[in-house]
């Protein structure tokens, strides 16, 4: 691994668009310099075996172009709401899309902060699904599917929820549960997220 120059050498190791805290994720992506070229294989079963159980190198790419950063312009979010009917997932979502603009609060270091959750939601859709981890024969549970547009402040899917219980007074009875699928650039259409180390490969 590469360190950076000066007195106190730090890793050259960044990590990209990190996801909000207390949400699962499987599209986290991190850049590592190295002193020489390696076998992006090697390199990914190595990562993999030094990492504990549950955190998983899916796939090592070598970079071949800049400002990969950039690429990440949206995130897909699953959001699952347990104990919510669908009907009333499907309507609150029909209110929130609706909306030109709708203002939450969140709470941050400097204190409390409004801003626009509905702008940076490209798409929202609601269906039935079968919540992740439950037994056989669990009831189904109503699913969101999000993408989030990313921009300053960044709208994370707590946000969402925020806004949802504004336009929709729609509670969960339970905590949802929040997954990542994907991080990248935005289709041509403008609401799908595709895969942001395509130009790496190509290359």
């Amino acid at each position: 691994m590469a360190y950076s120059a000066g007195f106190h050498p730090h890793p050259k190791v960044s990590y990209a668009n990190a996801a909000p805290t207390g949400v699962a994720s499987e599209a986290e992506y991190v850049e590592i310099g190295l002193t020489r070229e390696c076998d992006p294989d090697e390199v990914c079963r190595l990562l993999d075996e030094a990492l504990p159980p549950g955190l998983d190198v899916v796939e090592v790419v070598q970079a071949r172009t800049a400002d990969f950063t950039q690429r990440l312009e949206a995130s897909l979010w699953q959001v699952e709401l347990r104990g919510v009917p669908l009907v009333s997932a499907q309507s609150a979502v029909e209110q929130l899309m609706a909306a030109d603009e709708i203002q939450v609060e969140r709470l941050t270091k400097d204190g409390v902060r409004r801003f626009d959750a509905r702008g940076a939601v490209l798409v929202a859709q609601a269906h039935e699904g079968e919540p992740v981890g439950s037994p056989d024969g669990a009831p189904a549970c109503a699913i969101l599917t999000l993408v989030v547009q990313h921009g300053t402040p960044a709208v994370r899917p707590d946000d969402v929820l925020s806004a949802l219980r504004l336009v929709a007074d729609l509670v969960p009875p339970k905590p949802p549960r929040v997954t990542r699928l994907a991080q990248g650039p935005l289709t041509e259409s403008g609401t799908a997220v595709a895969d942001p180390l395509a130009p790496d490969r190509a290359g």
